[in-house]
C-alpha cells in the first residue's frame, strides 16, 4: 500500500511499514529524526493530502487541543483564554482534514481533548501498556476503513509515562521526566510497540525485506 504518516518526524509507525513491504512515506514541515529523509516529505502536510493515498495515518498537533492543557485553557474558573480557544478551534480544523478526507482508509491519534472543542466521536482508546510498554498513557484512535486497533502485548502497568505533580522528575517512576520545554517530542513520539502494532494488523507482511 502507498501510505502517508501524517505528522510525523520521528518515523516510528513510517518504519515499521516499510519493514512489511508497504510504501510508507512521512510527512512534516519539520526534518525527520528516524534515519530515513529518502522516505520523508518535509513540507506542508496539507499539499501532501492532495496525491492519492492508500491510507492515512495522521498524528496531527494536539497541544491546543489536550485537555492536559486545560489549566491555560481555562486560568480562571469559568473563564475562558479566548487566544487559546482560537488556536484550539485552528487546530480542530487541521485535525477535521483528515477526518474528512476521502482516503477509504484514515487512522487519526489524538490525546483526549477538551469536551469545549467537541471533537468527533472517537473509535477506541489504547494504552502503552497494551502494546509491551509498562506506561499508561491513554490515546484515541479515529479509524476508518480498518478494524479497531487490538492489544499485541499485555505488560503491568507500573505508572504514567506522562508526569504529574510534585513527583514528576523522578525518572524511576515515570517513563518521560519532564512536561514542558525540549522534552515534549520524547513524550509525543509513537511507541514502537503501538508502531509495529499498527502496522501488522493494519497493513500486514508483504515481503521479507529488513529495514533497520
Amino acid at each position: 500500500m502507498k501510505i502517508l504518516v501524517a505528522c510525523e518526524e520521528s518515523q516510528a509507525v513510517t518504519k515499521e511499514f516499510r519493514k512489511l513491504g508497504h510504501e510508507a512515506s512521512s510527512g512534516d514541515t519539520e526534518p525527520c529524526s528516524g534515519g530515513h529523509p529518502e522516505w520523508h516529505f518535509q513540507y506542508d502536510v496539507v499539499e501532501l493530502l492532495k496525491d492519492s493515498w492508500d491510507m492515512i495515518i495522521a498524528f496531527p498537533p494536539c497541544t491546543f487541543l489536550s485537555n492536559a492543557g486545560a489549566c491555560r485553557l481555562y486560568p480562571t474558573k469559568g473563564n475562558i483564554d479566548p487566544v487559546r480557544y482560537q488556536k484550539g478551534l485552528k487546530a480542530k480544523d487541521f485535525f477535521m482534514l483528515f477526518y474528512n478526507h476521502p482516503c477509504e482508509k484514515v487512522v487519526i491519534e489524538n490525546p483526549v481533548s477538551s469536551k469545549v472543542f467537541k471533537m468527533p466521536q472517537h473509535t477506541q482508546e489504547i494504552q502503552p501498556y497494551e502494546h509491551g510498554h509498562p506506561w499508561s498513557k491513554k490515546t484515541r484512535l479515529w479509524v476508518r476503513g480498518v478494524k479497531p486497533l487490538e492489544p499485541s502485548n499485555i505488560v503491568e502497568n507500573t505508572g504514567p509515562f506522562v508526569p504529574s505533580g510534585t513527583g514528576r522528575k523522578d525518572k524511576t517512576k515515570y517513563g518521560a521526566a519532564k512536561r514542558a520545554g525540549g522534552d515534549s517530542k520524547n513524550r509525543s513520539k509513537t511507541f514502537i510497540g503501538i508502531a509495529k502494532a499498527m502496522a501488522e494488523q493494519w497493513g500486514g507482511n508483504i515481503t521479507n525485506t529488513l529495514i533497520s
